[in-house]
């Protein structure tokens, strides 16, 4: 874990042990606040596993549902999420839960919980994931680097080899090649993924069939009545920085194709990554103009009644492999904590 995350960890118990969250919700006016979740796997990590902040075990993710209902707030629907916030009088603080992707684990791990504890949530789908055909960039390069004792990383024309022995050392590979990918336009992302793949022998399609749901598996998911289906791009890219009309066919074909399979429109967005570099004014302008309802940032933050009038650029709270601490639940739970702090964690 980085200085940043042990730091944040650190602001986290802090915060529980001074009984900050109680008196903060009793005196926000915040009205709710939105999950962000990715995989929902059992077990531990690996030692190298950089893309463990993504995933959180099911027992925490049903201790979650169980403690907020504790703290009496609403689990709902973004539906009705966005009724409560353009009600004029404030009701029952409420959460949301949303899952990025549409990984094969939601299918195995987390669907069960949901429908046992009655949870209504979200599930916003990349459409060429679930083709087969997606890629999965960030797992590919931690896939590559695991398995590798060195590793040739090519920048402005020179190659340099570096050694990836030690979880250390992959590490500091791994968070190098992450933002050499970040910082590119994505044409260019593509094309250095798919040479890198080719040169480790690494199959990006098979990645992507063994991590994410085929269609028939995500019908189990569309024919649920807790479930809403939200559009998430096609490509998973992101949107910032594309040229303006490929970032709206991203978002526009995502809704057709998901209209075409299941026989509905999504009405609420994601925008992949969701945050600062990756979703500004442009895309929440684009999202409203696509007809959205909604759309979700991953830029921390509690839903307050403003957010009514702004439903595109809506903040969310992530729950993820770095803090599933059960003493944590209840400074998740705070919206206005971290609209305080979003600067910090984002």
């Amino acid at each position: 874990m980085s200085a940043k995350y042990a730091a944040i960890r650190a602001m986290f118990e802090a915060m529980w042990l001074s009984r900050l969250p109680s008196l903060v919700r009793a005196l926000s006016v915040s009205r709710g606040v939105i999950f962000t979740l990715h995989r929902v796997l059992p077990g531990d990590p690996a030692d190298f596993s950089p893309n463990a902040i993504l995933q959180v075990r099911p027992d925490y993710l049903e201790y979650v549902i169980e403690r907020v209902r504790d703290l009496k707030l609403d689990i709902v629907s973004l539906d009705e999420a966005l009724e409560r916030l353009a009600a004029p009088q404030p009701g029952r603080r409420f959460v949301v839960l949303t899952f990025d992707d549409a990984y094969k684990d939601n299918l195995h791990h987390a669907l069960p919980i949901l429908r046992r504890q009655n949870a209504p949530f979200t599930l916003y789908v990349p459409t060429a994931f679930v083709d087969g055909v997606g890629e999965l960039w960030w797992q590919a390069i931690e896939d590559i680097i695991t398995r590798q004792q060195a590793i040739a990383l090519t920048s402005a024309g020179e190659t340099d080899y570096v050694d990836t022995r030690a979880p250390a050392q992959k590490n500091e590979t791994f968070n190098t090649l992450y933002w050499q990918m970040r910082r590119m336009p994505e044409a260019d992302r593509v094309k250095l993924l798919r040479s890198f793949a080719v040169a480790y022998g690494y199959d990006l399609d098979k990645q992507c069939r063994e991590l994410i749901m085929d269609w028939q598996e995500l019908r189990l998911f569309a024919d649920d009545p807790l479930c809403t289906i939200g559009a998430h791009t096609v490509h998973h890219y992101e949107l910032a920085k594309l040229p303006v009309e490929q970032a709206r066919n991203e978002m526009a074909q995502s809704a057709d194709i998901l209209l075409a399979q299941f026989g509905q429109r999504p009405a609420h967005f994601s925008y992949p990554l969701g945050g600062p570099l990756s979703a500004g004014q442009r895309e929440f302008d684009l999202a409203r103009e696509l007809g959205f309802r909604s759309a979700v940032t991953t830029r921390p933050g509690g839903l307050y009644a403003r957010h009514a009038q702004s439903p595109h650029a809506l903040p969310r709270v992530s729950l993820n492999g770095y803090f599933q601490s059960r003493r944590y639940v209840d400074v998740f739970a705070t919206g206005a904590m971290f609209s305080i702090i979003g600067k910090l964690i984002g």
